[in-house]
């Protein structure tokens, strides 16, 4: 022990309370206590980081860390002072430097679950799942007798791909707790049981296991949907197939177990439709409420089968005035023969209902709305063949009929902004928020219209009317996490050339996937104590696939193609520069990477580092924000509202492919991503990793990499600083082998 950590009898004792004092939240008592203890002895490391930790709590952030670390310095093997270190980081979401001070605190106790588990929480968040079953193993050690630690353990190994060994573990907890009454959390032990022996292999240990647990578990239909998965799997076919149809019978609207039945009797192949389409008119005819099996029926129809089917659903939906009827036949436009059948019977409908007032020739009438429903449609179906002048008419048509349907303005807006209209769009849909303000939907998307048309300030003055009133519109877009509108809005001001907003805007969305994955933290406990381990290690998967949303890449590439038009501003020459003084050449620097800037004055927290390293982001945001929440009752202020911080940046397309990074990961088949990363790594003259991107884009579009190789071949050429003559030839050699 060091000698400056012992304290006489009474200080010591009045440390014990200020830890109790930390246990209670009791920030105040407690640091009046480490104050008296600090009068005495200032040195005292523990005391010190226990000072720094309270200060934190109670919005004294900078000094809480300088405390903390002075405390450190003064007692480098106090696991107190370590632990309370990894505490501060933890708060702050910066896992990884937390996670380095929980391994120095237990370099010094070894024996302190409390750290243990925090630090096995800590290592899941990093995904690091070798260490996180050593810590687990510890924990399991100091208190075998703790549910919550077997099962941690279990989840560490099938995460760490051991599902054998998690296996292992679960059946000596089971063992222990096999007199255990039935209940929620003991059902959903058994079902993880279940997952693990799937995901081994095993289908007929499964299958087995699952007869043995089905009495003790609560979760009826899980055991019906794997039993019948197993039995598919094992070949028996007829005991899944009676296993399937309980389960169609207990729930007909959910289409999955129909093409699960379909598909394990090979009815989903094209040469068993005939089949497929008897076994669908046998179930539609005792569910024939099932819109699930309805929409299958249609899909496996063929010819006049389809014809027959096609014109009970439009005429039903016709006469009720369904208005999502476009969209739910839209799935069969991908067959021409349908689309064909379904164009001429909805022309026919227009003639008929038109003249007749009915469907058919000499046939009993329809409601009046027939007609405007099936204009309505036809519009649709026009404007999706692009066919935009014709659907103008039809849509122009409808609304003389009935010119207050709002669907009607909406599609008449969206048909102008599939012409390129969009300022004519924007109105048009504008017109349609006004004939009902009380509707959220179209109250968005006017505000998408107007963005898309440029007028950003139009379009937050629209998305205002149905925000909070106590803060600024964007602020509680932000708060709401509403990506669509932080999205637009970015690619508003990207055509604008105003690169500060739009990067703020594009790195909102990217904090929005920082935040989810921060979410998950406190689930790390929770979810073991709950024994909610199916839901947990879907979520776990879930997360690590997050940053795959089509949203995330989107605002991925808005944000790099603001970073690649930073990178491309040109720069004073030296000749320009060497007659200037440093003041000016200061001043012409700062000038050219704020040539598009239109931001007003500088109001840039100094302490502020906006962009961070893809994989540190979490902690990096988490920062930022906190330096920008206020204190109770107070409104938050933005620092930063032009993003000029980000126009600050001395290295764009290193920022630029931070961003990409985790795309090239999680969607290296997407051609966008590989494009957006050949641009970075061309102007970066990253050669060789350049070829690789382009190699992946000859087998995504040939016609896009044949631009990209002239365009590689020309940077290659007059590459800003000497290739080497090896690395030259090596890359000749690499483009000669590309064929586009």
């Amino acid at each position: 022990m060091s000698s400056n950590r012992e304290l006489p009898p009474k200080e010591t004792t009045t440390f014990r309370n200020v830890l109790k004092n930390y246990e209670l939240r009791q920030y105040k008592k407690g640091l009046k206590l480490a104050d008296s203890i600090l009068k005495k002895y200032p040195d005292h490391g523990e005391t010190l980081a226990m000072k720094g930790i309270f200060l934190n709590n109670l919005d004294k952030k900078q000094e809480g860390y300088d405390y903390v670390k002075r405390g450190v310095r003064n007692d480098l093997t106090s696991h107190i002072c370590w632990h309370v270190y990894g505490l501060m980081h933890r708060a702050d979401k910066n896992y990884a430097e937390a996670a380095k001070c929980y391994t120095q605190a237990l370099k010094y106790n070894k024996n302190d679950v409390n750290i243990m588990r925090d630090f096995a929480i800590l290592q899941t968040q990093l995904r690091q799942y070798d260490g996180v079953v050593e810590a687990r193993s510890q924990l399991l050690q100091h208190r075998p007798t703790h549910p919550p630690y077997w099962i941690g353990l279990a989840v560490a190994y099938q995460m760490a791909g051991k599902p054998d060994k998690a296996l292992t573990v679960l059946k000596s907890h089971e063992e222990a707790m096999k007199d255990t009454p039935t209940n929620y959390e003991q059902s959903e032990l058994r079902l993880y049981h279940n997952m693990l022996i799937e995901e081994a292999g095993d289908y007929q240990a499964a299958l087995d296991h699952l007869a043995t647990i089905e009495a003790k578990v609560t979760d009826k239909r899980s055991v019906k949907e794997k039993r019948a998965l197993f039995l598919a799997k094992l070949g028996k076919e007829a005991e899944s197939e009676a296993v399937y149809r309980l389960l169609i019978s207990e729930n007909p609207y959910d289409s999955r177990y129909i093409k699960q039945l379909l598909a394990l009797k090979g009815f989903d192949q094209d040469a068993k439709r005939s089949e497929a389409n008897q076994l669908l008119a046998d179930l539609f005819s005792q569910y024939p409420r099932s819109k699930a099996i309805q929409d299958l029926s249609l899909q496996y129809a063929q010819d006049e089968s389809f014809k027959v089917k096609v014109v009970a659903n439009i005429q039903n939906a016709l006469r009720r005035g369904v208005p999502s009827l476009f969209n739910s036949l839209k799935m069969f436009y991908g067959d021409a023969k349908k689309q064909a059948v379904i164009a001429e019977l909805m022309d026919s409908y227009a003639t008929t209902l038109e003249k007749e007032g009915a469907f058919e020739p000499n046939a009993a009438k329809e409601p009046p709305t027939a007609l405007l429903w099936c204009w309505y449609y036809l519009a649709q179906h026009f404007d999706y063949l692009k066919d935009h002048e014709k659907a103008l008419v039809i849509i122009d048509k409808a609304m003389d009929h009935s010119p207050t349907v709002v669907e009607l303005l909406m599609t008449k807006g969206r048909i102008l902004k599939h012409m390129g209209k969009v300022q004519e769009a924007c109105d048009m849909m504008d017109e349609a928020r006004q004939m009902d303000l009380q509707d959220r939907f179209i109250n968005s998307k006017c505000a998408k219209y107007m963005l898309r048309a440029n007028r950003v300030e139009d379009a937050e003055k629209t998305i205002a009317l149905f925000t909070r009133r106590d803060v600024e519109p964007i602020q509680d877009m932000t708060d709401m996490q509403c990506q669509w509108f932080m999205m637009e809005q970015g690619y508003a001001f990207l055509r604008e050339k105003n690169y500060g907003k739009a990067l703020k805007r594009f790195h909102s969305v990217i904090k929005f996937y920082d935040d989810f994955f921060e979410d998950q933290f406190d689930f790390h406990a929770y979810c073991l104590g709950k024994s909610t381990l199916r839901a947990y290690v879907d979520m776990l998967r879930a997360e690590d696939r997050m940053r795959a949303h089509p949203f995330y890449a989107k605002a991925a590439k808005g944000a790099v193609d603001a970073y690649l038009a930073l990178a491309d501003q040109p720069k004073p020459s030296e000749d320009q520069l060497a007659n200037l003084s440093a003041a000016e050449k200061k001043k012409a620097k700062s000038k050219a990477r704020k040539a598009e800037n239109k931001a007003g004055k500088e109001n840039v927290d100094p302490n502020q580092h906006p962009v961070e390293d893809a994989a540190a982001s979490t902690a990096a945001n988490g920062k930022d924000e906190q330096q920008q929440q206020p204190k109770e009752g107070k409104k938050k202020v933005d620092l930063d509202p032009n993003g000029d911080s980000y126009l600050k940046t001395e290295q764009p397309l290193e920022e630029a492919y931070k961003i990409v990074a985790p795309l090239l990961l999680l969607s290296p088949d997407d051609i966008h991503t590989q494009t957006m990363a050949f641009d970075i790594l061309v102007r970066q003259e990253k050669w060789l990793l350049a070829l690789k991107a382009l190699n992946k884009l000859v087998t995504l579009d040939k016609a896009l990499a044949k631009t990209k190789l002239d365009y590689l071949k020309e940077a290659v050429a007059n590459p800003l600083c000497p290739i080497d003559p090896r690395l030259k030839t090596l890359i000749d050699a690499q483009l000669g082998r590309i064929v586009v």
